[in-house]
């Protein structure tokens, strides 16, 4: 089996080409068909969501040419480490989903022995793990079980290509075009799973060409873990709400009264039904989306709270939290 592998060298000035060229020449990676473009993008479009969009429509093209009709379209950075399973173990997440992400797992340039950071990462991944518990007991999704991470950006994100290319493709936005690609499969109605089998090493690196991307929230926490900066995050009350509001849509989908008298009676205009069309919504996911995409969350804006103070009241919620029934999404 060989894997096709796309590399979009975008704006280069170190090696990069020239390595790529020398390991397939030299026979070094026999069990991988490289397509290196190199690309000198100006400005105002020199950023990730250009770049990364090309990569993706020119695997997407490659497959085309190749007739293959069941490609898979695999997304990563090229400062990612990946697993030996990393291809196979998105594979098999794909079985039951229409886009897998990966965990994120840090790696890098922090330096060693820093106790103040890690004990951040870890504070800061345990409110997550109690935000995801908290939509478990409220608000199960069928489709993305526990046990399950949270992370579904462009490091390590899978798709079907035809689905690719029928939500649009990437859109070429300069930070978070990732995210944008996930919203497109669920407006679509498209499963997302968080596989906890599916993982992928990311750099802590302090520096990058995004703005708003992962080397800026490495250098927040940097500043926090200095005592420079407090770490803020959502209250539960916040979570809580958005995760019942959620389910609330979702259960509009199969209402007895129609899906669009189930949300006008939630407050939503005709004008925003008409946009949110809900004759071609497949299902809660997609009606989720398209609500929150047209009318916004829908609940009060966050205001973040510090991180332990955040965290000491998901667990107090948790704590007295029952689970609830919820309608299954297909």
């Amino acid at each position: 089996m060989c894997l096709r592998v796309v590399i979009l060298a975008n704006n280069c000035t170190d090696d990069t080409v020239a390595t790529l060229y020398a390991l397939e020449r030299n026979a070094q990676i026999p069990h991988l068909a490289l397509r290196i473009i190199e690309a000198t993008i100006a400005s105002p479009d020199a950023h990730v969501g250009t770049a990364r969009r090309r990569a993706l429509d020119a695997g997407a093209a490659w497959l085309d040419q190749e007739g293959v009709t069941e490609g898979v379209l695999i997304s990563t950075d090229a400062d990612a480490v990946a697993p030996a399973d990393w291809v196979t173990a998105n594979l098999r997440a794909l079985r039951n989903a229409e886009l897998v992400g990966g965990r994120l797992v840090l790696h890098g340039e922090a330096p060693a022995g820093d106790s103040r950071l890690a004990a951040l990462h870890a504070r800061i991944e345990e409110y997550w793990v109690a935000v995801r518990r908290l939509e478990e007991v409220l608000d199960p999704p069928t489709h993305d079980p526990a046990p399950r991470h949270g992370d579904h950006v462009a490091a390590s994100l899978a798709l079907r290509a035809d689905l690719y290319r029928r939500v649009g493709g990437l859109p070429m936005l300069p930070c978070g075009e990732d995210n944008a690609l996930v919203a497109r499969v669920r407006w679509y109605g498209g499963r997302v799973r968080h596989c906890p089998g599916v993982s992928i090493a990311v750099s802590d690196r302090g520096t990058g060409r995004v703005t708003g991307g992962m080397a800026t929230e490495m250098l927040r926490r940097t500043r926090v873990a200095q005592g420079l900066e407090t770490y803020r995050l959502p209250s539960a009350a916040h979570w809580r709400a958005l995760i019942e509001r959620r389910r609330r849509l979702a259960q509009c989908f199969m209402h007895p009264d129609g899906t669009a008298a189930a949300l006008r009676a939630m407050g939503v205009s005709d004008a925003d039904l008409a946009a949110i069309d809900c004759e071609t919504c497949s299902n809660g996911i997609a009606l989720v989306e398209r609500v929150e995409a047209q009318v916004g969350e829908g609940i009060p804006q966050a205001v973040p709270v510090p991180l332990d103070e955040a965290l000491t009241g998901l667990q107090a919620m948790l704590r007295g939290s029952q689970p609830a029934r919820t309608a299954q999404v297909a």
